[in-house]
């Protein structure tokens, strides 16, 4: 982890990622603004040099869309490296692919809501 990160380059980031987003963060996030689920989510949150795709800093639980993308060796090992890092901070990473958002939204949310509101 690098520790010299700028915060202007990262705040432009975040601003290129919310116009540029995937289809599936673009679906996702219609569910989770706006307090939908109960509670405030960030889209494009940044932690140090890490730009989360969405964040709920009341439970600390990062969501993560990955898409083809991801599936390269290199990513796969750079991904492990990032939620390592995020567990050290108690930050709780869940991962989705894009195509289960698109194909099926609602085991998604639910799947997220057991995040959030854990059954007793």
């Amino acid at each position: 982890m690098k520790k010299g990160y700028n915060i202007q380059i990262l705040r432009e980031r975040r601003k290129l990622l919310r116009r540029k987003g995937t289809i599936a963060e673009k679906c996702l996030w219609q569910y989770v603004r706006k307090n939908k689920l109960g509670v405030k989510f960030y889209r494009q949150y940044s932690v140090q040099n890490y730009i989360l795709d969405f964040y709920c800093p009341r439970y600390r639980i990062a969501i993560e869309l990955d898409g083809k993308y991801h599936e390269d060796k290199e990513v796969i090992l750079d991904d492990a490296a990032r939620t390592k890092f995020l567990e050290s901070h108690n930050i709780v990473v869940v991962r989705f692919k894009n195509k289960e958002v698109l194909g099926n939204i609602g085991r998604v949310l639910n799947e997220i809501k057991i995040y959030l509101y854990p059954p007793s």
